[in-house]
């Protein structure tokens, strides 16, 4: 079944538009998971999740915006990552009440903000090769031997290149001293 008949059924709310969506894209949610969920257990339920945000969502895809799998990644990252601050959260010991507030300063968030539009910028003049790699990295969270053996490198090789892009989005943000 085409995405744009998986797309149809969805938005029909026909459950057989579910059972074809699991079937053709659970493997890419679990890729996707994976590395952010350790507990197989906690993969599948954010499966389930995903697909339920998906099933709830489906009238906010919008095709000229970008393809269906991109948004579809998009949304399985931000659950898998959602679930993964939530049971740090909850699962984490009590903290002190004397200790600083986690939340961040107006000009905190401010400064946060421009960091990412430089680096976005930033990462828009890379190569396609290294944008890959980077987002594997640090995106999707990638470990390093899942990069090298789908790209056919070494880990050292992807390791080399991760740094040598890291110091050339310092050096396009605009110093050495800037962290990503």
């Amino acid at each position: 079944m085409r995405d744009s008949e998986i797309i149809t059924l969805l938005q029909m709310r026909d459950e057989r538009g579910m059972e074809e969506f699991l079937l053709h894209y659970g493997p890419l949610m679990r890729y996707i998971i994976s590395p952010i969920l350790k507990s197989g257990h906690d993969v599948e339920e954010c499966v389930s999740e995903t697909a339920m945000r998906v099933w709830d969502k489906i009238d906010m895809f919008d095709e000229d915006r970008g393809s269906f799998t991109t948004w579809l990644t998009a949304i399985t990252r931000n659950t898998a990552l959602n679930k993964a601050r939530y049971e740090e959260r909850h699962y984490s010991e009590e903290e002190d009440e004397n200790s600083p507030s986690p939340e961040m300063t107006p000009e905190e968030v401010i400064l946060k903000k421009e960091r990412q539009r430089e680096l976005k910028l930033a990462i828009e003049q890379l190569s396609s090769k290294d944008k890959n790699i980077f987002y594997r990295k640090y995106y999707y969270l990638q470990p390093t031997s899942k990069i090298a053996a789908e790209l056919c490198m070494t880990e050292r090789a992807v390791e080399g290149k991760l740094y040598r892009i890291r110091k050339k989005l310092r050096y396009l943000i605009g110093g050495e001293e800037n962290e990503i």
